[in-house]
């Protein structure tokens, strides 16, 4: 097999890595992170105790969408050839609507079809982040956070896997690493906010305040993601 020049990856590079960023302002995730926080500072428990559970956590949602994203790929190269072309079209035609009720949530959040978890998911959520104290509990807690958004906001990722499934090898084994790392950064740097000393209700704040504006860039991104898969199953871009 011939080299691949980082040249030649450079697109499909920089889309992971966009997507990956986008995606990473998942209020979801980081709102149970904030909540799991907040449940291990009132009880008491060290600031020690409070970094080994959120990094567990962060591990268990990491571990997680990499297994599903495996999963899915395995599903996707399993596929005949003369197939994949009319699935590709069909998942991007999905993400573009996923897009759609992303942005129509800006505007009119509550009003018809959402991508939004339902209330039941969201208080199922907020009561087992507010319990969770032990570290296997907190992994569990991870892996169901996990479980219940990715059928509702992981659209970019789907995108991104259909993306790297068009030539998967170890190149693509190496952006599904990375594209995971960046998406739970965020709960990486929320934890790092907490030890250096930040108010909780301050992240608690911004996470509310701003939560709106996170739907919006998801939603142009995934229009954009979905046309551009669009044009990549029909031969017009190539990627390399």
């Amino acid at each position: 097999m011939e080299p691949v020049s980082v040249a030649t990856q450079l697109p499909t590079i920089i889309t992971v890595v966009t997507t990956a960023a986008i995606d990473a302002v998942n209020p979801c995730a980081i709102g149970v992170m904030i909540l799991m926080v907040s449940s291990v500072l009132v009880s008491g428990n060290s600031m020690k105790r409070l970094v080994a559970l959120g990094l567990t956590y962060t591990f268990a949602v990491f571990f997680a969408y990499l297994l599903a994203g495996f999963g899915l790929l395995f599903f996707l190269n399993s596929i005949p050839l003369y197939v994949t072309e009319y699935l590709s079209l069909a998942i991007a035609t999905l993400i573009i609507i996923a897009g759609i009720l992303e942005i129509k949530d800006f505007f009119w959040y509550g009003k018809g079809p959402s991508l939004a978890i339902p209330v039941y998911f969201s208080k199922k959520l907020s009561g087992a982040a507010s319990n969770s104290s032990t570290f296997g509990g907190v992994f569990l807690l991870g892996l169901f956070v996990s479980a219940i958004e990715l059928p509702c906001t992981g659209a970019p990722y789907l995108a991104i896997i259909t993306l790297i499934s068009q030539n998967f090898d170890i190149y693509g084994f190496l952006l599904l690493v990375l594209y995971n790392l960046i998406f739970v950064s965020p709960l990486l740097i929320i934890l790092a906010l907490v030890v250096s000393g930040v108010k909780l209700n301050s992240i608690k704040s911004w996470k509310n305040e701003n939560k709106g504006y996170m739907r919006l860039a998801i939603g142009m991104f995934l229009i954009a993601l979905g046309w551009l898969l669009i044009f990549i199953a029909s031969g017009i871009i190539n990627f390399g």
